[in-house]
């Protein structure tokens, strides 16, 4: 137990395919630093190359979910590169994030803030705590949330957005809602249980199609209209010719379960 206790990150089977990812740092509200966000994107490389992995979800440990950068880490830097290096290194894990192979959900309570708002919007899908606040709000310490906004903003509309950058202000988890930041929202005591179903719901369904599905979900947004339905049209095609396509539409035919050849 001593040696988990000084892990920055946690790794635990769930089973059904779910993995579950643990940012395990509650004295500085599990903060992004350095030493965190090389453990996450060391996991994350593991999990999206690890074919009995279908779904991962990513929490935090102790009051809440994730503060953002450690500030006393941030202020110790001082040189130019040292900062770069560090926001650099956080793009990469938020990136690596939505190019995973892999569904991740992010399961949120307590407070997830600057970098760990940006973690919560980087996820494919969002459920937190009713308690749960989100904020950019670096503006209030004079240090704009200029990377978060970039996950969030892939979000919520521009107006909701510019307001919670300007105003470093949190929103609680029914806002968060309303403008589409999160999926839902449950009480504290059935978030966990919530969260499985819906990661083993996900994880009954066809890995090679999600894989599939997901990547070309984030490169179409970013396409113009017919460049889009051109490539959508081009990645249902080479879905259309894995096995488990051929195998979903003959059990729907066959009014039979499916037997996922990549589960």
């Amino acid at each position: 137990m001593e040696n988990l206790n000084k892990m920055s990150v946690l790794l635990k089977d769930l089973g059904n395919g779910i993995k579950s990812v643990i940012i395990n740092d509650p004295k500085t509200y599990n903060s992004l630093s350095f030493k965190t966000l090389g453990s996450l994107i060391k996991i994350f490389k593991k999990l999206n190359n690890d074919n009995k992995t279908h779904v991962i979800i990513i929490s935090g440990n102790g009051k809440g979910f994730s503060a953002g950068h450690n500030l006393k880490e941030v202020k110790g830097l001082k040189v130019r590169s040292k900062y770069l290096k560090l926001f650099n290194l956080c793009s990469k894990l938020m990136i690596d994030i939505v190019e995973c192979r892999k569904p991740v959900i992010a399961k949120v309570h307590g407070s997830a803030y600057a970098a760990g708002c940006q973690l919560a919007a980087s996820c494919d899908l969002t459920y937190c705590s009713t308690d749960a606040k989100f904020a950019t709000p670096g503006v209030n310490i004079g240090l704009f949330c200029s990377t978060p906004m970039v996950a969030v903003s892939r979000k919520i509309n521009r107006k909701r957005m510019m307001k919670m950058l300007l105003t470093g202000e949190p929103i609680n988890a029914k806002y968060a809602k309303e403008i589409g930041l999160i999926n839902d929202y449950y009480p504290k005591s059935k978030l966990n249980k919530k969260v499985l179903e819906v990661a083993k719901v996900i994880s009954s369904k066809s890995n090679a199609s999600i894989r599939i599905g997901k990547k070309a979900f984030y490169k179409q947004l970013e396409m113009p209209l017919k460049q889009a339905y051109t490539y959508t049209s081009k990645m249902m095609t080479l879905n259309m010719m894995k096995q488990d396509a051929k195998e979903g539409i003959s059990a729907f035919l066959g009014k039979r379960s499916p037997k996922w050849k990549n589960k």
